[in-house]
C-alpha cells in the first residue's frame, strides 16, 4: 500500500488512492473509474451504487489492515484504487456549475501539501471554474492534499503539470493575470508615499530578485542592453476592482514566491500585482490564506456587478 501512495505509482500507474466514505462516494458521482475496493464491512460496499462496481475488484480485510494503511486519525474502513481522473470527462456537482465564476486560480510552484489542500477547498468554495497547476507543484491526488481538500476534486476542474508555454492554451479569451505578491519598495513607489507604512505582503523571492535587478544597474552595462529584465506590473490593493474581465490568480509558494514567467505572463495580459494588507511587523501571510482572501474578494466583487446590472435593468 505504501507503493500505491506514491507519485511515482500515480505517475507511471495512472491510478490514485481514495480513502473514506465521503470521498469515495463524491468519486464516484462525479464519474471516477474505481479499479479495487478494500473494506472491513460489507455495509460499506452496499451504500455504493451497485452500476458503479461492475468490473471492480472488491476484497474484504481486516479493519486491524486498513488501519496500518491509513493516513486518517479515525480510519473508516474502506480503501478504492481509481484509475486517474481526467478533468474533461468528469462530471460536476450541477450546484457547482451553476455558480461558476469567471474567475480562475493558476499555482505557481506550491509544494506544501496541507495548503495547496486547502487553496483547493477555498477554489471550490469561490466558484472557481478551474485551478491550473503548473509543474513544481505538489501532486494534487497526493493522500495528504486530498486530506485538507476535503472533496474539492471532484468539485472544480484540476489541470495540473502544465509549462507556462501551454498554460495559457487552458486561459478564456480576453483574461487578465493577477500575481498575489508584492515588495514594499515598489509598492512605495507606485502606490503613494504611505504603501510601506501598511506593511503589504511581500514575496521573498521577488525581493531578491528587485534586489539583484537594483545592483545591476549599478554596473557598467554595454550600450544596447536592457536594465527592465524584470516585468514591471502596475500595483493595486486588491479589494479595487479587479474582475471587470475574466480574471486568473496566481499563487506562488511560500519557500520560492511566483515565477518570473507567471509575472510575464501577467504583463502580457494587462494584469497588475494585488497586494494584500497586513499589520507592520507581522510576516506575510501564508499561501492558502492568502488565495482564500484574493478568491473570495473576486467573488464578492462579480456578485456586487450583478447586483448592479440587474438593478439597470429594472430600471430600464
Amino acid at each position: 500500500m505504501t507503493i500505491v501512495k506514491s507519485r511515482p505509482f500515480r505517475e507511471k500507474q495512472g491510478k490514485i488512492l481514495l480513502e473514506g466514505r465521503r470521498l469515495i462516494a463524491d468519486a464516484l458521482k462525479a464519474g471516477a473509474v474505481p479499479k479495487v475496493f478494500f473494506f472491513s464491512r460489507l455495509e460499506y460496499i452496499k451504500e455504493l451504487p451497485i452500476d458503479k462496481l461492475k468490473g471492480v475488484s472488491l476484497i474484504k480485510v481486516k479493519f486491524e489492515d486498513i488501519k496500518d494503511w491509513s493516513d486518517l486519525v479515525t480510519p473508516q474502513g474502506i480503501m478504492g484504487i481509481f484509475a486517474k481522473p481526467d478533468h474533461v470527462k468528469m462530471t460536476y456537482p450541477e450546484t457547482q456549475l451553476r455558480h461558476l465564476l469567471p474567475l480562475l486560480l493558476i499555482c505557481d510552484n506550491l509544494r506544501d501539501p496541507g495548503n495547496l489542500g486547502t487553496i483547493l477547498r477555498s477554489a471550490a468554495g469561490a466558484g472557481c471554474s478551474k485551478v491550473l497547476l503548473t509543474k513544481g507543484c505538489v501532486d494534487p491526488w497526493e493522500p495528504k492534499v486530498l486530506r485538507a481538500a476535503m472533496g474539492a476534486h471532484f468539485q472544480v476542474p484540476i489541470i495540473n503539470n502544465l509549462d507556462w508555454e501551454t498554460l495559457p492554451n487552458y486561459l478564456p479569451t480576453d483574461t487578465r493575470v493577477y500575481v498575489a505578491d508584492n515588495c514594499g519598495l515598489y509598492a512605495q513607489a507606485q502606490m503613494s508615499d504611505k504603501a510601506s507604512d501598511h506593511g503589504w505582503v511581500c514575496d521573498r523571492r521577488l525581493s531578491k530578485l528587485h534586489k539583484y535587478e537594483e545592483e545591476e544597474e549599478e554596473e557598467d552595462l554595454e550600450p544596447g542592453a536592457s536594465k527592465a529584465w524584470l516585468p514591471e506590473l502596475e500595483v493595486q490593493s486588491y479589494d479595487l476592482d479587479w474582475t471587470e474581465a475574466p480574471a486568473a490568480v496566481v499563487i506562488g509558494g511560500e519557500t520560492h514566491g511566483v515565477s518570473l514567467e507567471s509575472l510575464q505572463l501577467a504583463e502580457s495580459t494587462g494584469g497588475k500585482r494585488l497586494l494584500i494588507p497586513v499589520v507592520p511587523g507581522v510576516d506575510s501571510l501564508n499561501s492558502a490564506m492568502a488565495a482564500s482572501i484574493l478568491l473570495f474578494e473576486g467573488r464578492r466583487q462579480l456578485r456586487v456587478r450583478a447586483e448592479h446590472l440587474s438593478r439597470d435593468r429594472c430600471y430600464h
